[in-house]
């Protein structure tokens, strides 16, 4: 007895090569996917690894204090005001933890596909900017330090940062790193482009060392504001509060009288600050 041959309409053929299309597609993005949440924890481990050679060693054979030193400015915070980078380390060390835990689990929230190549590209910024700073070259380690603080300002755009809180995991493992993250690192370029002016003698048409510090602090407390009054993010705010307390400790320490209008102006701008987080708390107690 013969067998019939099953045919195969046309309009079939074509649904299931789509549908093999988009298999294969989907195979090919995980891959992807897969390759980059590796790549991040490699990423992160040379981060770890750079910074504490520039320690150790340290790189260029000058620690980051006396680095600091060479270019002596009055924005510039006490020197355990920089503590702050082994909390970031440490809280990233749980994001790296998270988004490999995220990636493989069945229902994903799809971290590595929202910051997608961006934290790969902020480890490579870090480990640049790490050598360009150990070893004096002051423009190009403010160049590499504006390209960072790019690679985070998208991260941050990415995740809805301060917006969408999600869940616990992404609210505690990828909001708080990269909230703390991102703003330290806005605390660290204004503080470099200054040191680059001080490096170059610009005088910023006349003005006085107080004046321009005077400004440089109030623009950044603007900027805290804004992030409050934007988001409900109030770790930019705490951050800011930080490095104000860290400058007021060193001034103190060196020059209380010459720098006493600078004291004067971040004691009026950390109590700002605190009252717009007290005001942000109130708000979400009403919501």
């Amino acid at each position: 007895m013969q067998k019939k041959i099953k045919k195969v309409a046309p309009k079939q053929w074509a649904a299931k090569k789509v549908i093999a299309k988009k298999v294969v597609s989907k195979a090919k993005k995980s891959s992807w996917l897969a390759a980059l949440a590796i790549g991040n924890v490699i990423g992160f481990i040379v981060v770890l690894i750079i910074n504490y050679l520039a320690v150790s060693i340290p790189l260029g054979g000058m620690t980051t204090g006396a680095l600091a030193d060479l270019y002596p400015n009055l924005f510039v915070p006490a020197a355990l005001t920089f503590a702050i980078w082994g909390l970031i380390y440490l809280l990233f060390l749980g994001f790296i933890i998270w988004q490999l835990v995220d990636f493989y689990k069945k229902q994903s929230t799809g971290i590595t596909k929202k910051i997608w190549i961006w934290f790969l590209l902020s480890c490579v910024a870090n480990v640049a900017r790490m050598f360009a700073r150990q070893y004096q070259y002051v423009i190009l380690s403010v160049l590499i330090i504006i390209f960072f603080l790019i690679t985070l300002m998208v991260v941050a755009q990415r995740i809805q940062l301060g917006k969408k809180l999600g869940s616990l995991g992404d609210k505690y493992l990828v909001q708080v790193p990269f909230s703390i993250y991102l703003w330290r690192l806005s605390v660290a370029t204004i503080a470099n482009i200054t040191a680059v002016l001080v490096h170059y003698s610009w005088n910023m048409f006349g003005l006085t060392d107080i004046f321009r510090t005077i400004l440089v602090i109030i623009v950044a407390t603007l900027i805290a504001l804004r992030s409050l009054k934007k988001t409900y993010n109030i770790i930019f705010a705490l951050v800011v509060i930080r490095a104000f307390i860290g400058i007021i400790i060193k001034r103190v320490g060196v020059d209380p009288v010459y720098a006493s209008s600078i004291i004067r102006t971040l004691g009026i701008c950390i109590a700002v600050l605190t009252a717009g987080i007290g005001a942000k708390f109130e708000q979400w107690k009403k919501n």
